[in-house]
């Protein structure tokens, strides 16, 4: 016999023939609902049409079983359903489980919907949260009315305050707009108009004109040298009845012209020594000092240290600006005309000076126009006597040589014309040329051998020319005085005149006697503009003492030492491309001038008057650049309009 499954052993027979072998069963034993011949379960009642596998069968018994104990325990009675076997009395019924089942089914779809609308949103509200700004970039949506947008629209702007994750603070791009907000009480700034634009730099252009003319920095130097002439007026050099157009002319557009420059005081020697240490004049050295003594009792007053006593030359322990130099490792040189001569009569010919305590017998004479009194280092015995005079203290010849090479050029050159370079209006020999036409005889030779020099072309070089005094004797005598102009203690003050030593530094303090008068000065550098004329700077000796101790970094000396004294103004001072460039524009306007000269009157001669400088630049640092009764704002709305 074949081997058969649990489930195929065939259920116990029936009224309808289903015990009839070979026959296949076809109605339920329960409710006589017909059945096909393999179906094991009417559909109409559920029932079972054949006994249960016998693993199964044994699993709900087991289930009966404990569900009945379980039952009995809770004193539950559990009604028997009609024709329902005692087994599966505890168990609901088909319909109830389907109905289960299905309610489960329902329940997962809607859990599944609804978190699935959840995972949806989330990342969206994340990155809202992170990047603000991307609540302003994503359009609202077209089906919601404008108040859900403005409710939704505070919840995205204060969510970066509501999260406390650093991720979220650092998103937030708050610090950098923060600190630039207005202080409290101001309005936020606007965009300036060009009024207002011109108006800022025309009061910051005054500002730094204050700031210059106040203090400010002195450009520093690398080599510099000081021309002084003798006894020449600003007028008699530079002015336009000069006799020499080199002067009025060609040298002022290669630099930069100071006219109210003046003496200290009477006497060549006397301003040339006051030039060069800030000492005021004894009797002695006012008359060029006839006779080469020694100052006694030569005590040390407590103003300005100026050394008290008659006679010419100072102790030791005076300094100057070349023993200041010379100290601070820095050469110099005095390169004094016609001393080399002083071999030919039987004189030294370097360092050469009369003998302490003699008479002075140097006059200027054909072949020899050396004077003592033009050789004003020799006057402090710190270098007069000192083991390298002769080094320092040379003639024109070694000039001439320094001039070649920038390693034997010096960081200070001193040069003092003989009596025919000068400038004096004493004819000096038979023929020679004197006054402005003699001075620039020389200066047409060596200012232009200066320049050419390796030391100067490097850059960092000035050229400083003035002359000792103004005359003050003769047709136009002029000892007027400026600025700081004290009374000297080894000399009267001059009568009729008022001395302080707070007077500023204007055109108000100005005075007519107390001083060498109006010599002025003359600038060539690459930081100066060239053809530029000065009228508002007004200087005298000791401030071109202070001006060149601070360009070389050493302390100030005698009257120059004076908190009231001032340098020369550091505008007057500029880059040197600008300085550069400001000789281009000269030459091309004097080129300029020139053609239209000769186009209005090609037959003409230029007046001997006529002073053709370039573009005269008159600057003024000191006083403000506004009319008098306007305000700043006045004078920009002023120039602004056509």
């Amino acid at each position: 016999m074949a081997e058969r499954k649990d489930d195929q052993t065939p259920g116990p027979t029936g009224p309808r023939g289903d015990d009839v072998p070979g026959r296949s069963r076809e109605a339920c034993r329960e409710c006589g609902s017909p059945l096909a011949p393999d179906q094991r379960y009417c559909v109409s009642c559920g029932h079972r049409c054949g006994a249960l596998p016998g693993a199964v069968a044994g699993a709900i018994g087991a289930l009966s079983s404990k569900g009945k104990a379980l039952a009995a325990a809770a004193g539950a009675k559990v009604p028997k359903p009609q024709g329902e076997e005692e087994g599966w009395a505890w168990m609901p019924s088909p319909q109830a489980i389907a109905i289960a089942v299905i309610g489960m089914l329902a329940l997962g779809v809607g859990l599944g919907s609804a978190m699935s609308e959840i995972a949806d949103s989330a990342p969206l509200q994340t990155i809202l949260l992170e990047y603000p700004h991307h609540a302003e970039e994503g359009p609202a949506p077209a089906a919601e009315p404008e108040e859900a947008v403005e409710e939704e629209a505070p919840v995205v702007a204060v969510a970066p305050e509501e999260v406390a994750a650093p991720e979220a603070t650092e998103a937030v791009p708050l610090p950098e707009e923060t600190t630039e907000f207005p202080p409290e009480g101001e309005a936020a700034p606007e965009e300036e108009s060009a009024l207002e634009k011109s108006i800022r730099e025309l009061e910051e252009q005054e500002k730094e004109q204050e700031e210059e003319g106040a203090g400010g920095t002195l450009p520093e130097i690398k080599h510099a040298w000081l021309i002084v002439l003798g006894e020449n007026s600003y007028e008699g050099t530079y002015g336009a009845t000069a006799e020499a157009p080199y002067l009025t002319q060609v040298l002022p557009k290669k630099g930069e012209l100071i006219p109210n420059y003046y003496g200290v005081t009477t006497g060549v020697l006397a301003n040339e020594i006051a030039l060069l240490s800030g000492q005021g004049p004894t009797a002695e050295t006012a008359l060029d000092c006839p006779n080469y003594t020694a100052i006694t009792p030569g005590t040390v007053s407590p103003t300005a240290a100026q050394v008290e006593g008659a006679g010419c030359v100072y102790p030791k322990e005076v300094e100057s600006l070349p023993t200041q130099l010379e100290a601070k490792g820095l050469e110099w040189r005095a390169y004094v005309e016609e001393m080399e001569n002083g071999g030919a009569v039987g004189q030294p010919w370097r360092c050469r000076k009369p003998t302490l305590g003699a008479a002075d017998t140097t006059l200027a004479t054909p072949g020899d126009q050396y004077v003592n009194w033009r050789n004003p280092v020799v006057y402090f015995s710190a270098i007069a006597e000192g083991a390298e005079c002769e080094k320092h203290d040379v003639g024109f010849e070694i000039l001439t040589k320094d001039l070649r090479a920038k390693k034997k050029t010096p960081a200070l050159s001193l040069i003092f014309p003989d009596a025919c370079h000068a400038g004096g209006e004493t004819e000096c020999e038979p023929g020679a040329p004197k006054g402005a036409k003699g001075a620039a005889q020389l200066l047409k030779t060596l200012v232009p051998a200066i320049m050419a020099s390796p030391a100067y072309e490097e850059g960092g070089g000035l050229i400083m020319i003035t002359s000792a005094q103004a005359p003050q004797a003769g047709e136009h005598p002029d000892p007027s005085a400026c600025c700081l102009a004290p009374t000297y203690p080894n000399v009267p003050a001059p009568a009729g005149t008022t001395a302080t030593a707070t007077t500023p530094y204007s055109e108000e303090s100005v005075r007519a006697g107390g001083g060498g008068g109006k010599v002025g000065l003359l600038l060539i550098s690459p930081l100066v503009l060239p053809g530029a004329v000065e009228e508002a700077e007004y200087a005298n000796h000791f401030t071109l003492l202070k001006t060149l101790e601070t360009m070389f970094g050493v302390e100030p000396l005698g009257y120059a030492a004076e908190g009231e004294m001032p340098t020369l103004s550091p505008g007057l001072f500029v880059e040197e491309e600008a300085a550069e460039a400001g000789e281009e524009e000269t030459a091309a306007a004097a080129q300029s001038a020139a053609t239209s000269s000769r186009t209005a009157s090609p037959n003409s001669a230029t007046p001997r008057n006529l002073r053709i400088v370039g573009p005269v630049k008159r600057r003024d640092r000191r006083a403000p650049s506004w009319a008098p009764g306007r305000t700043p704002i006045e004078s920009a709305i002023a120039r602004l309009r056509p």
